[in-house]
């Protein structure tokens, strides 16, 4: 036994090690091109285990490994929680380990390769998935973002969302694992084939999709105040900014989630300065409000204003695990004393809903507007734009996390919404990254997190009509991996189960999954 585990935990060690790589794929170290191979180390550590249960374990060290790194600049909202969540949901990839052990253990055969080459994408974009779920925190770090870059690659996300280009990712990862441990021929160059034709999807389907449809153009200003002692000072150099836009062609000021404090609907004082900045500028504006309301609860809303005063609101949904609200409170509340997580839990909004900007023109400009960490979930975007938003307009503040690839990294979404969408993207934040994006995910402009000031930029907002193939179908691919993986769950486990019956031996699962045989 002490032999086993002397043998057993430098792989795990190694697995955690390996589940750190894909993360230098994503903003902050920026190797992009490095996602089509960095799964590799990993894939061969768990295809190398002695047995399903220990293929398993180490797919679970490799998961953490990756929440771990990915999530590293929680450490000052959540503290000690962050290895808990690690283990937690690095359980998810356990599923990963056990696919790539069961079909590429032992020699290689074209049908097992075949095989593997489907299921084990589709069992990492039903982990991506299920790590997604909202009530579980949301989608963070999800492989196929870390394309953002490459809006030919993100052809794929018009198609599929980015939960296609995570599979055309891991499947180029499992037919590169497949190449170097096949030694017959045949299964090399089926692996080898099927890697070069995901690699070349995204930008065939780039090439062969008409550019999105568009109706007009507008002319977007994203307000950046920059660091800030108070929240006082933070409106006061909202409004200076905002200022010197008076004079030019704008259609639309957007300023940063929480960039005023006051509760427009009872701070009239407040909000007559900002009407007034509206006339000044001849702009709409929309500012960020975090604030307490009247029912005595804080909320943050994003406030369309113009000159008569306040036009719309939209109230945050989904909102962030420990900054804004700590789950199960009763029995997860002490990681607010070691932390900054949240004192109390926000309170959120419960309908999505299009704010009716006007332009200098007249022409409505129906935008979508959701708040920071809402740009990391597909289905509000998607949800908007099926409601005919033109634009999409997210307002955001990672002041706490201005050190670290956080920013960037969250700028970074935009991207892959516009691609998913069809619809060109801006982000005002507080302190940066402030971006704006086309329809195709091609940036227009940026303000860093070392800069303050205001950035202008001309978008052209889509036809309300237009709808990409994301847009009209939804989640289509992870709940095809979601069949993948329950099917390929019930082939390996209904053999077992008939032979132990067939003994009249007990019908309990088994750790250990037989080798396939196709």
């Amino acid at each position: 036994m002490s032999l086993r585990i002397a043998l057993t935990r430098p792989a795990r060690y190694g697995a955690l090690a390996a589940g750190a790589l894909p993360v230098l794929t994503f903003p902050g170290a920026g190797l992009a091109v490095l996602a089509w191979v960095a799964l590799v180390p990993g894939l061969l550590l768990m295809r190398a285990a002695g047995g399903a249960r220990e293929a398993a374990v180490r797919g679970w060290w490799f998961g953490a490994g990756f929440i771990l790194t990915a999530m590293y600049w929680l450490i000052p909202s959540i503290g000690p929680a962050l290895p808990l969540l690690a283990v937690v949901f690095g359980v998810l990839q356990a599923p990963v380990g056990l696919a790539v052990w069961w079909l590429l253990h032992g020699e290689l055969t074209l049908g097992r390769s075949a095989a593997a080459l489907v299921v084990v994408p589709a069992v990492w974009v039903s982990a991506e998935f299920a790590r997604s779920w909202h009530a579980l925190g949301g989608p963070w770090a999800l492989l196929g973002a870390s394309q953002w870059e490459h809006p030919a690659v993100l052809g794929l996300a018009s198609i599929g969302g980015v939960w296609l280009v995570s599979w055309a990712l891991v499947t180029v990862n499992t037919a590169l694992t497949i190449v170097v441990l096949a030694r017959s021929v045949w299964p090399r160059l089926l692996a080898g084939a099927t890697a070069l034709v995901s690699v070349l999807a995204g930008p065939l389907a780039f090439a062969a999709q008409a550019a999105p449809a568009s109706r007009g153009s507008a002319s977007v200003a994203l307000v950046q105040a920059g660091q800030t002692p108070d929240e006082q000072a933070r409106l006061e150099a909202n409004i200076r900014i905002t200022r010197s836009l008076a004079g030019r062609p704008v259609d639309l000021v957007v300023w940063g989630e929480s960039s005023t404090t006051a509760d427009l609907d009872r701070g009239s004082a407040t909000l007559n300065r900002l009407t007034a900045l509206s006339a000044s500028t001849g702009a709409q504006l929309m500012v960020g409000e975090d604030a307490r309301k009247a029912d005595g609860r804080i909320s943050k809303d994003a406030v369309l204003i113009d000159p008569s005063g306040i036009v719309a609101r939209y109230r945050k949904i989904r909102l962030v695990p420990f900054g804004e609200y700590i789950p199960l409170r009763p029995l997860l509340g002490w990681i607010a004393g070691v932390s900054s997580a949240a004192g109390e839990n926000r309170a959120p909004g419960h309908s999505l809903h299009l704010l009716p900007v006007v332009g200098r023109d007249g022409r409505p400009l129906p935008v979508g507007a959701l708040i920071c960490f809402e740009s990391a979930f597909p289905d509000m975007s998607r949800s908007v734009s099926r409601e005919g938003a033109g634009l999409i307009v997210y307002q955001s503040a990672t002041s706490t996390f201005q050190s670290t690839w956080a920013p960037a990294q969250h700028a970074s979404l935009g991207a892959i919404r516009a691609a998913e969408t069809g619809r060109p993207v801006v982000q005002a934040a507080l302190t940066g990254e402030s971006v704006a994006y086309d329809a195709q995910g091609r940036r227009l402009a940026l303000l860093t997190t070392a800069e303050s000031g205001v950035v202008t930029v001309r978008v052209s907002p889509a036809d309300p009509a237009a709808r990409t193939w994301y847009v009209r179908l939804g989640d289509w691919v992870p709940l095809s991996a979601l069949v993948v993986t329950a099917a390929a769950g019930a082939a390996g486990a209904l053999p077992r189960l008939r032979e132990r019956r067939r003994r009249g031996e007990p019908t309990a699962p088994s750790p250990d999954l037989p080798s396939a045989r196709v």
